[in-house]
């Protein structure tokens, strides 16, 4: 379902009422998943669950509408990494960009991931973003730098892999996160090569 639009006749409080229910359900979004229920999302917004579904007839439409801004984020990250003149230190930015982003944000991984396959808007925009970085492997591949076994499928698995960290604190999550892009983009390489590794942050209680 393509998600809902903002219409030019649409009143201050209406506006006022929208933007506060994508600021909930983002939030919400991002601290607990993608299954929060719609009437917490209203409560967290402070309008009613009528003023939410006059805005968002569905789920799927919220979802997407809320990801917007992450998954043209996203496709960013791709996009400056096609425009780095090293195809090798660009493939390697964007996935270091793109596990610290999904690190950052719990729940963009599994909108990134097509839970909501028919949100039509947002399916375009994770298109676009798989395309490029079909030609960010391309191009590693032809400088010679990238195993030539890697497909795009790897590369969303490692994100699936990066979403399933757990850590105690958002900043050792994303430190872990930098730490699994540096292990992985190692592994991805033609010949690997033994460089620094970031630090290792502490996941598990000291005992």
């Amino acid at each position: 379902m393509v998600p809902a639009r903002l219409p030019h006749t649409l009143r201050s409080d209406a506006r006022d009422n929208r933007e506060r229910i994508l600021d909930a359900a983002r939030a919400v979004f991002v601290a607990d998943g993608l299954d929060v229920p719609m009437r917490e999302i209203a409560r967290r917004a402070e309008v009613g669950p009528a003023t939410l579904y006059r805005h968002f007839p569905t789920k799927q439409a919220l979802v997407a509408e809320a990801f917007t801004d992450q998954m043209l984020a996203c496709q960013a990250i791709v996009d400056e990494g096609l425009a780095e003149t090293d195809a090798w230190h660009g493939f390697c930015r964007a996935l270091e960009k793109l596990c610290e982003m999904q690190a950052r944000d719990y729940g963009f991984n599994a909108a990134f991931m097509s839970t909501y396959p028919h949100a039509l808007d947002f399916a375009a925009i994770r298109t676009a973003s798989l395309t490029g970085a079909a030609e960010l492997i391309r191009r590693a591949k032809d400088a010679g730098q990238l195993r030539p076994d890697i497909v795009v499928d790897d590369l969303v698995l490692m994100l699936m892999a990066n979403n399933g960290i757990h850590a105690p604190t958002p900043a050792a999550r994303v430190a872990a996160s930098r730490r699994f892009a540096a292990l992985m983009i190692q592994s991805f390489r033609t010949t690997p090569e033994s460089a620094p590794l970031p630090p290792v942050p502490r996941l598990i209680p000291s005992v």
